[in-house]
């Protein structure tokens, strides 16, 4: 949601103010939650018009005109709308599904890094999320994408040209530069890196942050290239140290990771001031959003953690919004700003009882009473699994001897891995994975190019009695990756995703036992949100019941080709050991 800016508006608010011109909207007897002067003010009444307030004080009688809508809150909470600094809104559901759960959260602005969507359709497909992002009733503001491509040597990830990225931070919902995970680039000085930071700092551009593993010298030279925020800090030492850098710190609570329990307390410990810090999630997946909510539930757990309501709320709100440079216009309920903002019963709960975005109300009694617009998807975005229909023969590791020696990748977790070795049996010179011993077969195969260029290794440590897992959304290469204990299940698995566009399929003897579509880009399901949450959540669940030992499955193949960490990854070109960036051979 695009709005006027304040220099084609101040006319108009001003003769509000002053009551020589009537309020849109006058909203009376308010508790306004003021994150200016960390003070609760009783019974303020706030006049709005043109999308911004114009008003605010003890009696805004003179603003009310005839055709002024006048709502009484009677006493009830008035706070800024949340914000998320740091969200990747291209996963799961469409832009407008997600908002409409982020608005029922209070969740007004979201601040997006679609570096999935980028990575699959380059800029072509970057212009088009924008457009599904626009004209939503919240306001979604996007980064050019800065982590890509991971590895220059490995990955074949799309990308921004420097002409494209030059044109994109033009447009207008375009804040500047995504985080720069590979923080190596930069204290390397990579030219291209290096040459892209400048861009953004000679156009007055922020530039996001990605400094996990980074300190002293190092983070020094980081912060010194104009990159002033990170989500990665997990501990109280991490954050102080970028604190006193001048840093601003997103503390994180996704579904991926959650750091905020472990921070917060020592942050009110030490009395550290908490005017750079914000909450972010770095992403949700349907059943994380539904059960805990989105940014209201960071502000709620960090009250009960001992912040004080206002300064949770403020983190929650005015610091993104300055940390973005955009104060003048967002973060807070003073005259000249946009009027987002939340209605509370009390500051306990945090369920919003009224919603507000630029003066219009688009939640109310927790639910969502404004149209969210269906955009028109183009046929190209839902066809980028470029291949042809695979067989058992496409999954044969070739062998002349009747024991092979293997590489393995080991799951300790979800997401890291190790190097691993095994013994394994042939047959017709085929390598057979051996579910018996929990070592299966593992597969990338390019389906963005469509070479069907491909790799097969062998995976320990999964767990699950299914005979192949398959996805097409895997974090920046997005290669189809394909677990599996036979090759006949993996050629259904990888077929059915063919035949869907993308997804998530989980298959056996033959018969799919739960999927996941995603059509769009193969990252994103077109599908209502209720049906995407049900099928993620049936998805999940077949594979752990089935004996997984991991309780979120479907981050294995996300991560599995997730070239910014290690140890052992795949890629459609083959087995990397991402420490020595080296391939390692499949059979030793």
């Amino acid at each position: 949601m695009l709005y006027p800016k304040l220099s084609s508006v101040i006319s108009d608010i001003n003769a509000v103010a002053m009551g020589d011109a009537k309020a849109d909207l006058l909203l009376k007897n308010c508790s306004l939650v003021n994150v200016y002067t960390r003070e609760i003010l009783p019974s303020t009444d706030i006049a709005i018009s043109k999308q911004r307030v114009a008003y605010v004080g003890d009696d805004a009688s003179h603003t009310k005109g005839e055709k002024t809508a006048v709502i009484d809150l009677e006493g009830k909470y008035v706070t800024p709308g949340f914000a998320d600094p740091h969200v990747h809104i291209d996963q799961f559901v469409l832009p407008s599904e997600f908002a409409k759960k982020a608005l029922l959260c209070g969740v007004t602005s979201l601040f997006s890094d679609p570096i999935d969507i980028v990575s699959v359709c380059g800029y072509r497909g970057f212009r088009e999320f924008l457009n599904l992002c626009s004209n939503l009733p919240i306001r979604i503001f996007n980064v050019v994408p800065g982590g890509l491509p991971v590895d220059r040597k490995f990955s074949h990830s799309r990308t921004l040209s420097a002409a494209q990225t030059k044109a994109a931070i033009k447009l207008s919902s375009v804040l500047g530069l995504g985080e720069v995970f590979s923080w190596t680039k930069v204290t390397n000085r990579d030219s291209k890196t290096m040459k892209t930071i400048s861009t953004m700092l000679d156009n007055d551009c922020i530039i996001n942050g990605h400094t996990a593993g980074a300190s002293g010298k190092k983070l020094n030279a980081y912060v010194s290239s104009g990159i002033l925020s990170c989500h990665e800090p997990i501990n109280y030492d991490q954050v102080i140290e970028r604190l006193r850098l001048g840093m601003w710190i997103m503390v994180r609570e996704g579904s991926i990771r959650r750091d905020l329990k472990e921070i917060i307390p020592s942050v009110l410990s030490s009395r550290v001031f908490t005017d750079r810090l914000m909450f972010c999630s770095d992403g949700l997946d349907p059943v994380d959003i539904d059960k805990y909510g989105h940014i209201n539930y960071c502000v709620k757990e960090a009250i009960k953690l001992g912040v004080e309501p206002i300064e949770a709320i403020a983190m929650a709100s005015k610091n993104c919004f300055d940390y973005y440079n955009m104060g003048r216009d967002l973060g807070g309920i003073a005259p000249g700003k946009l009027a987002d903002m939340l209605v509370f019963d009390s500051l306990d709960e945090l369920k919003p009882h009224k919603v507000f975005v630029g003066g219009k109300l688009v939640v109310s009694n927790g639910s969502i009473v404004t149209q969210i617009k269906k955009h028109i998807i183009p046929k190209w975005i839902k066809k980028t699994v470029k291949l042809k229909k695979f067989s058992e023969n496409d999954f044969v590791v070739k062998c002349k001897t009747t024991v092979a020696n293997a590489n393995t990748i080991n799951l300790k977790t979800e997401i890291v891995t190790e190097k691993g070795t095994a013994q394994l049996a042939t047959k017709d010179g085929n390598v057979l994975p051996s579910p018996d011993k929990d070592i299966w077969k593992v597969a990338a195969f390019d389906r963005t190019y469509g070479s069907k260029k491909g790799t097969v290794g062998f995976l320990t440590n999964f767990g699950s009695q299914i005979g192949a897992f398959a996805s097409t959304w895997a974090f920046h290469e997005n290669d189809l990756i394909v677990i599996g204990s036979n090759e006949s299940d993996m050629a259904v698995a990888a077929n059915n995703l063919i035949k869907t566009q993308g997804g998530m399929t989980v298959v056996k003897d033959g018969k799919t036992l739960a999927s996941l579509p995603m059509q769009l880009g193969g990252i994103i399901s077109t599908d209502p949100f209720e049906k995407v949450s049900s099928n993620f959540v049936n998805l999940n669940s077949t594979i752990v019941d089935s004996g997984c030992r991991f309780s979120k499955p479907h981050l294995i193949p996300l991560f599995l080709p997730f070239l910014a960490l290690p140890d052992i990854r795949i890629l459609y070109s083959g087995i990397i050991d991402v420490k020595k960036r080296s391939y390692l051979p499949v059979l030793s």
